[in-house]
């Protein structure tokens, strides 16, 4: 699992994918995540701007990302 920290709550969902470099850019995390191919919590997550807040888990291809307030 690996720990990302954020300065700042909330922080929408495709842009955590982008900014920790498991996509190519902001447009391919917004068709990934509306594809259904992201979890956050556990549950299957279609909302491209949902609202990501410290202690949130996000799931994609494999990689589990922990949501850490700086």
């Amino acid at each position: 699992m690996k720990i990302v920290e954020i300065d700042r709550e909330p922080v929408e969902l495709y842009k955590i994918l982008k900014f920790e470099g498991l996509v190519g850019s902001g447009g391919e995390a917004k068709l990934l995540v509306g594809d259904g191919q992201v979890s956050v919590n556990g549950q299957v997550e279609t909302r491209r701007r949902k609202k990501i807040v410290a202690g949130d888990v996000i799931e994609f291809r494999g990689e589990t990302l922990q949501i850490k307030r700086l």
